[in-house]
């Protein structure tokens, strides 16, 4: 742990965000680079759903912080707190001031159970779960194993949040087990979401609208559940398209409940912040992912305002425009610096082996990785992609620097 207090580069965070664009910084030949992150565990994210499905051991989605860290990168094991664009710095838990000529903002989001009432205390007791935290998706599978009739809730929360697939991916894979044992005629399904339709992108809602029909899940859209009685296993439904409708009330025997989400509260507080958004996104470019009033400071990943859907995919495009914005900024790099033009990729898992790979622009149009396949289907080989190829990419390569 280094003692040092000013750096060229300060990274702040050590997920997928930052460990990614510090490394491919490092391979382009930036030097003096720091990254603040004080957990000592790295997670990969986007297997907890299969986890809450039973399909993935959890172990399978952490390394030790050490083996992820950039060799050449000092890493300083503290919290941020505070930032000051002004005067260049980050303020740490510990007391510490971190000053930078450059910054990368990366700390991730922030999950605010407390925004629902009776959410935070619900969570994780008697038969309510959430794939959202790493110490609740085995729970979600194992109420998953339990019901065999009554309700299950599922839902997503407005605003922006990781991953926004998850909360009905889950959903499915509950489905289709709750079918492979002969008691989804048993159970019923009821899914909330607060948009009018099932997804953003009409290419993809069309196959997602099968998956639905086929398990006979209720879409309760433009919906919000406002409250949680844990209990009482009961939840208020809010109608959006009509406000002044009275509260739907509705019993649950299982729930898999996905928080509302926002910035760190300490970026929300500074003054890198979207002051027009209350969620306090780091104020950014849309395509250069540069801060549109600091231009020595960009954001990459779930932090910053950009519109794209919010995946680790999407990270996996940004990181080298980050690279090729900053090193353009710093008279290292000549020539055009790349653009981002909001990809986003968002495996939508629809049973235990098939699963729709949906990847889509700011437009919203869908942008194939492989365009000789059809991607508006459930396939067998793209949940393999998701379940083997991905994740293997994720470890030997992405945090590397190599894609």
């Amino acid at each position: 742990m280094t003692e040092k207090n000013k750096f060229n580069v300060v990274v702040v965070g050590g997920g997928t965000a930052g460990i990614t664009t510090a490394a491919r910084l490092l391979r382009v030949g930036v030097k003096d680079i720091a990254i603040v992150e004080p957990s000592e565990v790295h997670y990969y994210q986007p297997l907890w759903t299969l986890v809450g499905g039973g399909l993935v051991k959890q172990s399978t989605t952490l390394r030790a912080m050490a083996k992820v860290m950039p060799d050449k990168a000092a890493w300083i094991k503290d919290r941020a707190i505070g930032a000051d664009p002004e005067s260049n710095s980050f303020a740490l838990a510990n007391g510490r001031e971190i000053s930078y000529d450059w910054a990368v903002v990366a700390p991730g989001i922030q999950l605010n159970f407390n925004k629902i009432p009776g959410l935070e205390e619900a969570v994780g007791k008697d038969v309510v779960s959430s794939n959202y935290r790493f110490d609740l998706a085995p729970k979600t599978w194992e109420n998953i194993k339990a019901t065999t009739s009554g309700t299950a809730i599922f839902n997503m929360p407005t605003g922006a949040i990781k991953c926004a697939g998850a909360p009905q991916k889950i959903a499915y894979l509950a489905a289709d087990y709750w079918q492979r044992k002969g008691v989804l005629d048993k159970i019923r399904i009821v899914l909330v979401l607060p948009g009018p339709g099932i997804f953003g992108v009409p290419e993809f809602a069309k196959p997602l609208l099968e998956v639905v029909k086929r398990y006979n899940i209720e879409v309760r859209y433009s919906s919000e559940i406002v409250s949680v009685d844990g209990p009482n296993r009961r939840v208020q439904i809010k109608n959006l398209a009509n406000p002044d409708a009275p509260l739907e009330e509705m019993s649950y025997d299982f729930a898999h409940f996905v928080p509302p989400q926002s910035a760190p509260d300490w970026i929300r507080e500074s003054k890198l912040a979207d002051t027009a958004n209350p969620a306090g996104y780091v104020e950014v470019d849309k395509n250069s992912l540069q801060h549109v009033r600091y231009p020595n400071v960009f954001a990459i990943g779930d932090a910053g305002s950009t519109p794209n859907s919010k995946t680790g995919a999407a990270i996996r495009k940004q990181a080298p425009v980050v690279v090729s914005q900053m090193t353009y900024a710093m008279g290292i790099q000549s020539g055009k610096p790349k653009q981002y033009d909001g990809y986003a990729s968002c495996p939508l898992v629809t049973s235990h082996n098939r699963c729709i790979m949906a990847e889509f622009d700011y437009k919203p149009q869908p942008t194939p990785t492989f365009p000789v396949l059809n991607m508006q289907k459930e396939r067998w080989d793209m949940f393999m992609v998701k379940r083997y190829g991905l994740p293997a990419m994720y470890w030997n390569a992405m945090l590397k620097g190599l894609a």
